[in-house]
């Protein structure tokens, strides 16, 4: 039981990682999570109103499966196997995240103070941060499991340039935007 309650090793989980794309690659099957959004718009019937989700989404059962593997295993990792673990983070981080007002920083898993609070202003955070992951997806066409995972896996250049987006986006939304929003 030891093993499921520690962080694995990257030796572990590389390998692991890398043993399922081979397999996805084999089966000629794509791994992504955002496209599941496209798969359950389809099959609730989006595609008679807009031709982006008209396709054959059954050929997309298999990822469906995938999506909600996962969530399930989030919860049983979360909720049966986790002892309150709080991810290490530096102490200049945390003393960072508190000058933002961040207290909880370095004593919970996510900021309480964003996450729990449900004031206007968390609320419309919360929201305009949505609508731009989910424009970024799909102006990307694809998320960061896609592209960074399966795309690079597969050698692809649109891939690559859309991984180094989503870097030079996160450096900008922890160095210039964070501040100014907090």
């Amino acid at each position: 039981m030891e093993i499921l309650f520690g962080t694995w090793p990257w030796y572990i989980g590389g390998p692991l990682v890398a043993l399922i794309m081979l397999a996805l690659i084999k089966l000629g099957k794509s791994f992504g999570f955002s496209s599941n959004f496209r798969t359950i718009c389809s099959a609730i019937g989006a595609g008679k109103s807009c031709d982006f989700f008209a396709f054959d989404w059954k050929a997309q059962k298999w990822n469906l499966l995938f999506l909600v593997g996962t969530i399930i295993g989030g919860f049983v990792a979360a909720h049966l196997l986790a002892n309150n673990q709080v991810p290490p983070i530096s102490e200049d981080t945390i003393s960072t995240l508190k000058s933002y007002g961040f207290e909880s920083a370095g004593n919970t898993y996510l900021p309480t103070e964003l996450f729990f609070d449900m004031s206007p202003e968390n609320i419309v955070i919360l929201l305009v941060g949505g609508l731009f992951v989910g424009f970024g997806t799909r102006y990307a066409g694809g998320c960061t499991s896609g592209h960074a995972i399966s795309g690079l896996s597969d050698l692809q250049w649109p891939s690559l340039v859309a991984v180094i987006g989503f870097f030079i986006g996160g450096l900008l939304m922890v160095h210039v935007l964070f501040p100014l929003i907090f």
